[in-house]
């Protein structure tokens, strides 16, 4: 007999209210037994999802403390989707009050946090699996055992580029309140390829030189960074949050014995190897959502394909590019140690 893992929900934006309803896809293996949101807005919004499906809205407790001192012995996970600034203090909270975490993309907002969090989930012994799509894609974990396993040869170079009318179509949110967001379009949407580069990648950086620009809004729009790996590989990063309207994205990796190419979401994985001419679909098992994976990895059916580990590679990342478009693109070293 299946036993549903007891949530709580923190935080029921636009996206939060995407992952409650694939949340209520898998109704056999999940109970949502509170909710954590501020807004009364967001929480009507979101009761009508549960009302659509013929189900009882869960109860909002919009104090984090209070919920977890309150409803914390009836609940063995959280998925946490707020504004990036919060991630790292609300994590912390649910894995000390003994919850396995599901923790919305990006992880935190800088190194320092990326840290703390490792230590908590460390000392608690919980559960902390991140909500990047492209991590938990069976796309990139396809392409990250290619390249581990040296099938396709010696990895090279990685090109990434993602492009969005972010710009515009953000502005007046919180996406562009740099204190809450921790940055703009490279952090928000940007995000997903910064993690998705790093998981392939699957090494420190070293060295790093970036350009930002915002275009006269508050936070960056536009980004240019290169960098290299530990090993030497050679690595790009393009970002336009102020294109026409669109939303995409491309990775190329290139291999002595392949070209890969994805996309920041795992949306798609193509090969061209050796002596070949063209590129190639390679099959992949079927594709889950973010909250049936974060189920498999709990149960332990599959290991974890997004740890904080990759949060913290990623994170301090982030902190050599905000370092080095500080100094006008000038090269910084990315700061490394264990956690």
């Amino acid at each position: 007999m299946t036993t549903s893992v007891r949530a709580a929900v923190i935080g029921l934006g636009g996206m939060a209210r995407h992952h409650v309803r694939q949340m209520l896809q898998q109704r056999d293996t999940t109970d949502i037994r509170v909710v954590c949101e501020p807004s009364p807005q967001n929480y009507a919004a979101a009761a009508e999802i549960f009302e659509a499906a013929a189900l009882r809205p869960p109860p909002n407790e919009p104090d984090l403390d209070r919920l977890l001192r309150t409803w914390g012995p009836e609940l063995d996970a959280a998925f946490i989707v707020t504004p990036h600034a919060y991630h790292h203090d609300q994590a912390v909270a649910c894995l000390e009050a003994g919850l396995d975490v599901l923790l919305e993309k990006p992880m935190v907002v800088n190194a320092q946090e990326a840290l703390s969090l490792i230590r908590t989930r460390d000392r608690t012994g919980r559960l902390l699996v991140v909500a990047f799509p492209g991590s938990l894609s069976p796309q990139i974990r396809t392409a990250v055992a290619m390249l581990r396993s040296g099938e396709i040869g010696r990895l090279l170079n990685i090109s990434g580029t993602v492009w969005q009318n972010w710009g515009s179509s953000s502005a007046g949110t919180w996406r562009q309140q740099p204190e809450i967001a921790g940055g703009g379009f490279l952090f928000d949407t940007g995000a997903h390829m910064l993690n998705t580069v790093t998981d392939l990648a699957g090494e420190d950086f070293v060295e790093v030189a970036a350009w930002l620009d915002n275009d006269g809004r508050p936070v960056e729009t536009r980004a240019a960074v290169m960098a290299r790996l530990a090993s030497g590989v050679l690595v790009t990063i393009n970002a336009c949050g102020e294109a026409i309207p669109s939303c995409d994205s491309e990775i190329w990796v290139f291999t002595t014995e392949a070209i890969l190419r994805t996309g920041i979401w795992g949306e798609r994985l193509q090969i061209r190897r050796a002596g070949r001419h063209r590129l190639r679909r390679v099959p992949v098992p079927p594709s889950h959502g973010v909250w049936a994976q974060f189920l498999d990895v709990r149960s332990g059916r599959m290991p974890n394909p997004s740890p904080p580990e990759v949060g913290l590679r990623m994170a301090r990342l982030w902190d050599a590019i905000r370092a080095s478009a500080a100094q006008g693109g000038a090269v910084v070293q990315v700061q490394r140690g264990d956690p």
